[in-house]
């Protein structure tokens, strides 16, 4: 499921409306429902906490879908990087 598909189905699942939804976190609902229709690349990172926090969702969930580094991640990129090494090494043993 991409992000915008996951974001739609929890929107709908806790039945809140797409203008509400956007005017919670601050677009137009034009620009979100393109987002869900996966027209427009996941919005940027503060929209993507917004989202998460409103439908009760992980993060790190959302980050995946959009397929991007969460910003505590991005701020310390050397050391995932490492530690994503060494559990790459480690699982081909």
């Amino acid at each position: 499921m991409s992000f915008g598909e996951r974001i739609r189905s929890r929107r709908i699942e806790l039945d809140i409306g797409l203008n509400d939804f956007a005017e919670r976190i601050g677009c137009s609902p034009a620009y979100w429902s393109r987002i869900e229709r996966d027209k427009e690349k996941p919005p940027r990172d503060e929209l993507i906490e917004r989202a998460a926090a409103i439908l009760g969702l992980t993060l790190d969930e959302l980050f995946i879908r959009a397929e991007r580094l969460p910003p505590d991640m991005q701020r310390d990129l050397g050391r995932v990087v490492v530690a994503y090494r060494r559990l790459r090494a480690a699982g081909q043993r």
